[in-house]
């Protein structure tokens, strides 16, 4: 049997810090995991990036290749990008790709490869009129964004709740859009 590919894509957040145990229970539901991050993010998750690639199987990747440089993963079946920050999110939808993980999910629209994101963004930034723009245009162009009522709901400023943030739903969201396909 062939294992089904995700794409797993995270900010830094908070929740970034259980990315580890997140990949175990994709690998548990029958799933090649590939991990991309911002740059702040693999910084963030430094000391744990060979530990990372040594359990997926693949090397960690937060920055684009270089022209000519072969894709060194295998083609998505899904992407899922969570944790989200409200940079990211702003950035995806309005096209402005300077990290690698944006540019690959900007791309996946074009390329029809089902994507989830779910956010990861305090009450101050939910605030932002930005923010709502965002989660409509990426919901517009087909993108599952796990916001609000049966997704992500923001926390207060500072308070910092990574343990409730609901990857069960994001992994969830994710195998249903390939079982759709």
């Amino acid at each position: 049997m062939t294992s089904r590919i995700l794409y797993l894509f995270a900010s830094a957040a908070p929740p970034v810090f259980d990315i580890a145990q997140v990949i175990e229970t994709a690998q548990a539901d029958g799933w090649d995991v590939c991990l991309g991050l911002t740059p702040t993010g693999a910084r963030w998750l430094g000391d744990s990036l060979d530990g990372l690639a040594e359990l997926t199987g693949h090397p960690v990747r937060s920055e684009y290749k270089l022209p000519g440089q072969p894709d060194v993963w295998p083609k998505a079946d899904v992407i899922l990008f969570a944790p989200a920050t409200f940079n990211s999110i702003n950035s995806w939808a309005l096209g402005i790709t300077s990290s690698f993980v944006v540019g690959v999910v900007a791309e996946a629209i074009g390329k029809g490869i089902p994507t989830v994101t779910m956010p990861c963004v305090n009450a101050a930034y939910a605030q932002h009129r930005q923010l709502h723009r965002s989660v409509t245009e990426l919901r517009e162009q087909g993108v599952t964004v796990l916001y609000g009522d049966g997704g992500f709901e923001p926390n207060p400023a500072g308070s910092g709740k990574p343990a409730g943030y609901p990857w069960d739903i994001a992994l969830s969201a994710a195998t249903h859009l390939v079982d759709e396909a």
